[in-house]
């Protein structure tokens, strides 16, 4: 049965698309998932010796190749020598020339994060004095171009093709088992089968491209295919692979011996392809969970099962609302999905809502460490967007369930609506079977007058000649006719079809009306699955704040600059709702006698943090001097100020900084910092 598609559907369905473009144009560059949070030699600084080792820190392990870590002298020439290596945790280090000579020098580094986005940057450093350069120290263009858009499109659709497939399957099965013959439903799961297939290949050749140089040409570079195959990302495609060929056996199975088994028979096969399918689907799951954000920071062992589950239960709602759809526009009218199917996928919808709620309130907390990261963070924005989609999508599945409350066995309507209709057409194909009867005749009784006029007139070889064509002609015209009339009927009952098919679904309006919420539910699940990518390729909230707050820690943990004056930076977290920060606090001109003193409070995003309350103690434990309290004045948001503290000697001073971000929450850090 051919479906027309309405202006209205075709044009909900352009602006899903051009929504999802949007969301994916965006999204550009991938965001950075680890974060250097220090170096040696650091950022900008001025070295008398020129240094035999550059090494990075970064927030989190990395993966490195051959040029992930470059030196570049002003002219931009390499002076790097062997391949980087991990000298301790997070730290990593790659060999210079010795005596380089002096001049600004380039730190260029290229890293997978362990959650298997990529992530670049580069700084500058200086031997002797600081001196022109032709190299860059822009932000690298990493993850992003062609290259990351079609990486990110791969990914779109492999949770696309996973979500379709699972779900239209699990709801075959669970749901309604007569759904195994239905033509749509069938090409509806083996589209999501073939769509994550292509898209698991596809990564697979895209990620040494994506991951490295981002140059198109390099998609086919047998090379960096090889090097993908051997990193935690490689393995979990090519077990993708592996499970998707289990999915195919399933797949067959189910349109096949289960689908051609009668009613009773199929209970005991339901079992087994539950459990087999259950576990593919599973393992599937888990190739996502293996290789990304649940495989790397907080309780890593208790997020991937989370993840697993949360995925799963996505794919349940989601993928089981397509094949929903599907059934109630393109099933026949003679195996129509049922009141008591609708039900059951409404009770199995509403249990992976509450799977969802529990799942994404850990993943939340996991992923953000603080409700300021809700809005201080790209991550938490976009948390809030996919919040508000889910809530508009619940809200409209809540009617969707008031639908399927209202829906009445249509089972007496539906034969009324049949047998009304089987008579209307009866009635109508009467006159036309009449009418094609007296058409024949009368081409009949025509061919045979015009055969008996010519027998009349001609000579006996002639007539018999002429008899045998006229036999002929009549027989060729009755036939022509015939058959352009058969043609035109065939046309009519098609059309009487179609309408026939209509008036058996919407016969009932409340299944009209479940038909319409559901598309609508469709409609915002397709943008829910693009924001969901979306935020699978940005760092997490509490990754960018920690990363914020140990670079800034360790940027300056006591720099002293020419005139003298002392920079520290301490982070805080007072424990309390938003009560992480980061403390700078300037001394000039720090010696002994009198100082001012600077003291500013920042969120870990750099933005000003307005705290009730700051109060610095300095201490010279050596000595047995201190603590020597001082009250800074408040100048302006996050910005504190003393005048005329006297340090008394010099020597290795404690500064205690104590931060009050509440009536009740407050904590003190301190750093020592040589005085004078």
């Amino acid at each position: 049965m051919k479906t027309t598609i309405t202006p209205r559907v075709r044009n909900l369905v352009l602006l899903l698309l051009a929504v999802t473009g949007m969301l994916f144009a965006g999204a550009g560059t991938a965001s950075a998932h680890a974060a250097l949070t220090g170096s040696d030699p650091s950022s900008g600084v001025v070295v008398d010796k020129a240094p035999t080792q550059i090494s990075l820190t970064f927030s989190e392990k990395v993966a490195t190749n051959d040029n992930s870590l470059r030196v570049l002298n002003p002219k931009g020439k390499r002076v790097d020598v062997g391949k980087p290596s991990n000298i301790s945790g997070t730290t990593y280090a790659i060999q210079v020339r010795s005596g380089l000579p002096d001049g600004t020098y380039t730190v260029a580094w290229q890293v997978v994060s362990a959650d298997s986005h990529p992530v670049a940057g580069a700084f500058t450093f200086s031997v002797g004095a600081p001196s022109r350069t032709t190299v860059s120290v822009s932000d690298q263009d990493v993850g992003g171009g062609l290259v990351g858009g079609l990486y990110g499109f791969g990914r779109y659709m492999s949770y696309a093709g996973f979500i379709v497939m699972v779900g239209g399957a699990a709801f075959i099965l669970a749901c309604w088992q007569r759904g195994a013959g239905v033509r749509a439903l069938q090409r509806l799961v083996v589209s999501g089968w073939v769509s994550l297939t292509a898209a698991t290949l596809s990564l697979l050749l895209v990620r040494g491209s994506y991951t490295t140089t981002g140059k198109f040409g390099d998609i086919f570079n047998l090379n960096l295919l090889g090097q993908v195959l051997q990193t935690k990302t490689g393995a979990a495609l090519v077990s993708r692979l592996l499970l998707l060929a289990a999915a195919a056996l399933f797949i067959a199975v189910l349109f096949g011996a289960y689908d051609k088994r009668e009613d009773e028979e199929k209970r005991d096969l339901t079992f087994g392809l539950s459990i087999g399918g259950g576990v593919v689907a599973a393992g599937l799951a888990a190739s996502w969970a293996l290789a990304e954000h649940a495989s790397t920071g907080l309780q890593p062992g208790i997020a991937m099962p989370v993840d697993v589950v949360h995925l799963l239960a996505v794919a349940t709602w989601l993928g089981g609302l397509s094949a929903l759809l599907v059934a109630l526009y393109r099933a026949p009218a003679d195996n129509r999905v049922g009141r008591s199917a609708v039900q059951n996928f409404s009770r199995i919808a509403f249990g992976s809502v509450i799977a969802l709620v529990a799942t994404g309130i850990y993943q939340s907390w996991r992923q953000l460490g603080s409700w300021s990261a809700f809005t201080d963070t790209g991550y938490g924005q976009l948390l809030l967007v996919k919040i508000g989609l889910v809530a508009l999508l619940v809200g409209i599945a809540s009617i969707s369930r008031r639908w399927t409350g209202r829906l009445a066995d249509t089972a007496e309507t539906t034969e009324t609506v049949v047998e009304e209709t089987e008579a209307g057409e009866s009635e109508e194909r009467e006159p036309e079977k009449e009418h094609v009867t007296a058409s024949a005749k009368a081409a009949d009784s025509g061919a045979k007058a015009s055969a008996t006029a010519t027998v009349s007139t001609a000579t006996d070889s002639t007539t018999v000649d002429a008899s045998a064509e006229a036999d002929s002609h009549a027989t060729g015209s009755a036939a022509t006719g015939d058959s352009k009339r058969a043609a035109q009927l065939a046309r009519q009952q098609a059309a009487v079809d179609t309408t026939r098919q209509k008036r058996l679904r919407d016969a009932d309006p409340n299944l009209f009306g479940l038909r319409r919420s559901v598309l609508a539910e469709a409609a915002v699940a397709v943008v829910v699955l693009a924001v969901t990518t979306a935020l699978t390729a940005t760092e997490p909230g509490r990754t960018e704040e920690d990363a914020k707050a140990a670079k800034a820690s360790a940027s300056s943990a006591a720099n002293t600059s020419s005139s003298g004056a002392l920079t520290l930076d301490m982070s805080f977290d007072t424990g309390g709702t938003d009560g992480k920060g980061v403390i700078r606090l300037d001394l000039d001109p720090a010696r002994v006698g009198g100082n001012e003193m600077h003291v500013y409070v920042q969120r870990p995003n750099g933005r000003a943090f307005d705290v009730p309350e700051v109060k610095v103690a300095f201490t010279l434990a050596a000595k047995k001097i201190g603590p020597l309290p001082v009250t800074p004045d408040r100048i302006t948001t996050g910005h504190w100020a003393a005048n005329g503290i006297q340090i008394p000697m010099a020597g290795d001073w404690k500064i205690s900084v104590t931060v009050r971000t509440s009536d009740i929450d407050q904590t003190t850090v301190d750093k020592n910092a040589q005085i004078g």
